[in-house]
């Protein structure tokens, strides 16, 4: 059984909901019979490479007085589920990490970058927008620096991926992440509660048997 999870590495909610999403799976009998491919998503596909801003002056800009406390109320919601979460944070173009994220699932390595790298961003405040961090994340991941070097000097470098991945979320109805499609026929968009992932995954299971 396949999943594919939509999201983006700047996205609080794809954070929380990854997270909930693999304990779900992690409890799941069939655990060992289901593949996992992360796909991309860019919240913000207009956003110039190289451009940096924190994520709360992002919020104010975007959602006037009431952002300045969004990130807060995440935050809580983040560290109840025992994750690592920095609201001195900043947000900028995603598309050079997504992809590396390409370049890794060639090697296997996918699932691992993704968890360093929203573990750095959300964990540590930490950049994932200069080649410098993506290189030193693609390295931890365990990536060959020549091949991560190779792709992120050459800006059309898996973008064909990129944006075939974007294309068919549009296709599928997506209009945010994170979503989650469970063996090509279940759809679930959102951070939901953990029991929900566990459901879905037996019903998929049981369905396709």
């Amino acid at each position: 059984m396949r999943v594919d999870i939509w999201s983006d590495l700047v996205c609080p909610w794809c954070y929380i909901g990854t997270t909930r999403f693999e304990r779900a799976l992690d409890g799941f009998e069939h655990r060992d019979r289901v593949e996992v491919v992360h796909r991309s998503f860019e919240l913000e596909p207009a956003r110039e490479p190289g451009h940096t801003e924190p994520v709360q002056k992002m919020l104010t800009d975007k959602f006037g007085p009431r952002g300045a406390g969004m990130d807060d109320q995440v935050a809580r919601l983040a560290r109840g589920e025992g994750l690592g979460y920095r609201t001195d944070r900043e947000v900028g173009s995603t598309l050079d990490a997504h992809r590396l994220l390409h370049l890794a699932k060639e090697h296997g390595l996918q699932h691992r970058l993704v968890k360093l790298s929203f573990a750095a961003h959300f964990g540590e405040a930490a950049s994932l927008f200069t080649p410098e961090a993506l290189a030193a994340l693609a390295d931890q991941a365990g990536l060959d620096p020549d091949d991560t070097r190779r792709v992120l000097h050459d800006p059309d470098a898996y973008l064909d991926a990129v944006r075939a991945d974007e294309r068919e979320a549009g296709r599928l109805g997506a209009t945010g992440v994170p979503f989650f499609v469970i063996d090509g026929r279940y759809g679930i968009s959102g951070a939901q509660p953990l029991d929900t992932f566990t459901k879905a995954l037996s019903t998929a299971w049981s369905d396709d048997r």
